[in-house]
């Protein structure tokens, strides 16, 4: 009996052990992720690209007003699509403020998604939003073909498209300002040696 005590009582202690290794496993998996994810926002090939107009839009903000999407005079505008769901859009919510706070001379933010107007109202309460436009409209998300979250697009005053992708991090988003910079599509085609070399400033802003 004291045996089987013994045996079991070591089986546990395995099994423990395993657990921890395998935490520990997952925490360096994460990590690598980190190391090895892209430079720079993934850009994507469908809506319009970099260096197209874009599509025009009149849309009402759950926060009062309404927004353009399109030409804008003196104005950039950086249209952020987000959902309440997405746990990397709540992390780069303090980013786009600080972004909308560093950048207010010549860009504007604007939040935008779709489906029910109550759970996104309940979305700029909880998450205090309400100084931004907040725009919802699946019509836009399907102009840019937004398959996954959060999703960034920059336009210029003339309402042409500077910079889009998929942006995870601050790094990200500021990949977005750094191509546009340079004068490249962006940072994914500039290290690739891809990248067609345009005017580097926004005129007019």
């Amino acid at each position: 009996m004291t045996v089987l005590v013994f045996v079991i009582a070591v089986l546990w202690l395995v099994v423990i052990g395993l657990i921890v290794a395998l935490f520990a496993l997952a925490r360096q998996v994460g990590v690598l992720f980190e190391r090895i994810s892209p430079m720079g926002a993934l850009v994507n090939d469908s809506g319009p690209r970099v260096g197209e107009a874009t599509p025009l839009f009149q849309l009402k903000s759950l926060t009062g007003g309404e927004v353009s999407i399109g030409p804008r005079a003196g104005r950039s505008t950086l249209v952020f699509f987000l959902s309440p769901t997405c746990p990397v859009c709540k992390k780069l919510l303090p980013v786009l403020r600080s972004v909308r706070e560093a950048e207010k001379g010549w860009l504007d933010v604007v939040l935008a998604s779709d489906g029910e107007a109550d759970k996104h109202r309940r979305f700029v309460e909880t998450a205090d939003l309400s100084s931004f436009p907040y725009v919802l409209s699946t019509e836009l998300g399907l102009a840019y073909r937004v398959a996954r979250l959060p999703f960034a697009v920059v336009i210029d005053h003339t309402g042409v498209v500077r910079a889009k992708g998929l942006v995870n991090s601050r790094e990200q988003l500021d990949s977005l300002f750094n191509a546009i910079d340079m004068g490249v599509d962006s940072i994914q085609t500039y290290i690739d040696g891809r990248a067609a070399v345009r005017p580097a400033t926004l005129e007019g802003v």
